[in-house]
């Protein structure tokens, strides 16, 4: 019997009562295996994902889930967990468990080892675990009581305590919904395939694949330190992380970016640039920048505020510390107080690191009277906060304790806000279109269950920023109750070189801190009005921006951004005044440059630079010399010989103004 077409699939699906969801699509022809294959059914009615073992009391429809939609690679990612904490324990018998969800791109799960795994043990789990794979093990649902449970996992200290914790699992940590939820406890059991023999059990809510055989392709692909329930208060675990696809080739290009990930992160490329370090003798989180690394950084802050400044806006500076009472107005210190440094006792007064700038533009707006007719009023700094995220969170750039925020705070009166919003998004968007980032998706993140304000206001501030983005025509999906407690919010996304998504820009509409502060500016009529405040942080952060864009580019930098721009190479010592005088001629139009008058041959200075990622290498010999030339070097190794200096340098300058952010090359010139 032939296969049914996948037009012939239908979308939702009848189950009958008493009829496994399984049978149900097997009757409608749906595959149960392989690619496009269904693993689980959506509950039409609830919106809760089901195994394919699951029969429903009254007929019921569902949707097929496939293996490659995100909730099917969230099924295949956790059934594989499974499969994973179950390798580890036939091989390390002992090991206590903690939890193992899915997660983007993979999964993890938690151990409590004898001791730490090392490469060899990674090795050994994965074979087992293709073992387990091609076993067949059918995942069994079972429903248990809190004590059934208890005496189940009386040597699981872990899964104890996440029973005792299951009316709070979100009070559990990271991870802990998918083991245990509000409702009545549910074991799965691995059994053999023939003899239906438990092997294998864990606490956990599901759902999950029907056999292991139906995990297509998986990797093991590091191991790491975690804390129980992501708390330094607690035992430290070992952390095994693996990945998961629907498809070997699929696995096999997810590994793929992986390892160009590797090559392009940020964290290596900064040591081999020499763009910037974390020195251990200064902190955790908290980067110093070498000189090439300042200089890419000084030349996108000052592309940025000179956008700004264009675009209305007025550039302020406000100060790293500030009291206590600040915060204490601002709500910071009732919300906030875990992610902000302790205060510093001076004279009496505590006095806090700022985590967030919005206070100190609220004191600038403050300082004087306002008037309708002064807003909207855009404030905008480049303004270093001090945020103490835990240790096992750093990374690099992207996640640091101290960054530097460009951070814009506008204030509009109520008929202003729609228009506002509008422009501000399509500021946005054109100025990361500046720095080369042209793929967007946004969110529109709305009131979350506990929330600050009336809730016509949120409705008011979610209606224009919901109407900013269909004039900005950006595609965006809906974010239900994921706002912050005090304001919706619009997040946007990039699409970085390889395919990667980054959540850059946020733009906030804010009731609250104008409340708490008593802001107002004077209405037409004479009144005292409050005005609305727009939070907007464009790169999120200047560190943050630098180490995607430094991926993004694989360190290497348009030639207006890069920090040398071109560098003479000459054939011996005897050309090193030649090439210093063309260089005169490019520092006098504004362009880096450097001579290398180091003592290596030439090939191995072309090595060098090219391996700098230096946009332009000038090469000059004797015929060069002879001839008033130069020969060009681009960064993808093409060349143009013979160039007369008058005319490289002109090159070399149109090139940087520019501002293309696409690399130089004998193309870029042709005709020229």
């Amino acid at each position: 019997m032939s296969q049914p077409s996948e037009s012939a699939v239908p979308a939702v699906l009848r189950v009958p009562a008493g009829t496994t969801a399984g049978d149900a699509l097997e009757s409608a022809g749906v595959l149960l295996a392989g690619p496009s294959g269904a693993v689980v059914v959506r509950d039409r009615a609830t919106g809760d994902l089901r195994d394919l073992a699951w029969a429903p009391e009254t007929d019921t429809d569902v949707e097929p889930v496939p293996i490659e939609s995100e909730a099917g690679r969230a099924v295949l990612r956790h059934s594989t967990a499974h499969v994973l904490a179950q390798a580890v324990q036939d091989l390390f018998p002992g090991t206590r468990l903690g939890i193992g969800p899915p997660i983007e791109n993979g999964f993890y799960y938690d151990f409590l080892p004898d001791r730490a795994f090392t490469p060899e043990d990674l090795a050994r789990i994965e074979k087992r675990m293709q073992e387990i794979v091609k076993a067949g093990q059918r995942f069994s649902r079972r429903p248990v009581s809190d004590d059934e449970a208890r005496a189940e996992l009386a040597d699981e200290p872990f899964k104890l305590e996440l029973i005792d914790l299951k009316s709070h699992p979100d009070d559990a940590g990271e991870g802990a919904s998918a083991e245990v939820g509000a409702g009545q406890l549910t074991m799965y059991d691995n059994l053999d395939r023939s003899s239906a023999e438990r092997i294998w059990t864990d606490l956990c809510r599901g759902p999950h694949l029907p056999t292991t055989r139906q995990i297509p392709a998986f990797k093991v692909t590091r191991s790491a330190a975690a804390y129980w329930r992501g708390s330094e208060k607690n035992p430290q675990l070992q952390r095994i992380y693996g990945t998961a696809w629907e498809s070997r080739d699929a696995l096999a290009e997810h590994l793929r970016l992986l390892a160009e990930a590797e090559k392009r992160d940020h964290r290596r490329l900064g040591a081999e640039l020499d763009l910037f370090s974390f020195p251990p003798e200064i902190g955790s989180g908290l980067a110093v920048w070498h000189p090439k690394g300042g200089v890419v950084r000084r030349v996108l802050e000052e592309y940025s505020r000179q956008r700004h400044e264009r675009s209305g806006y007025e550039f302020v500076v406000t100060p790293h510390p500030a009291k206590e009472s600040l915060f204490q107005t601002s709500g910071h210190l009732e919300w906030y107080a875990e992610s902000m440094y302790p205060p510093m006792h001076l004279e009496g007064i505590d006095y806090y690191l700022k985590p967030m700038n919005c206070p100190m533009h609220i004191m600038i707006y403050k300082a004087r009277g306002k008037s309708y007719r002064d807003l909207p009023l855009r404030l905008f700094e480049l303004g270093t906060v001090y945020r103490y995220e835990k240790s096992g969170v750093l990374h690099g750039l992207t996640r640091a304790r101290g960054f530097t925020q460009d951070d814009a705070h506008i204030f509009v009166t109520p008929d202003q806000l729609a228009d506002e919003l509008a422009s501000l998004l399509q500021f946005v968007l054109d100025l990361l279109r500046d720095y080369g980032l042209t793929e967007f998706t946004a969110e529109l993140a709305t009131r979350p269950a506990k929330f600050v304000g009336e809730p016509e206001q949120w409705d008011e501030a979610e209606a224009a920023l919901e109407a900013a983005l269909q004039k900005s025509g950006l595609l965006y999906r809906v974010a239900e109750g994921e706002g912050a407690f005090y304001a919706p919010k619009i997040d946007v996304h990039v699409k970085d070189a390889i395919g990667r998504m980054w959540q850059l820009s946020t733009i906030q509409v804010d009731f609250q801190l104008p409340t708490r502060f008593d802001m107002s500016y004077q209405a037409p009529d004479g009144s005292r009005q409050r005005p609305y405040m727009i939070h907007r942080a464009l790169f999120g952060s200047v560190e943050r921006f630098f180490g995607i864009l430094t991926e993004h580019y694989a360190g290497a930098f348009p030639a207006w951004l890069a920090p040398v721009q071109a560098v003479g190479i000459p054939v011996s010592d005897a050309h090193v005044p030649y090439l210093a005088s063309l260089a005169e001629r490019l520092r006098d139009r504004e362009i880096r440059v450097e001579v290398d008058s180091s003592d290596d041959r030439m090939q191995k200075k072309i090595r060098t630079w090219t391996r700098q990622k230096v946009p332009f290498l000038l090469i000059a010999g004797d015929d060069d010399v002879a001839a008033g030339t130069v020969s060009f070097r681009y960064r993808d190794g093409s060349q143009r010989n013979r160039v007369p200096l008058a005319r490289a340098v002109d090159e070399v300058v149109d090139f940087v103004r520019r501002r293309e952010n696409a690399g130089p090359s004998e193309a870029s010139f042709a005709g020229v």
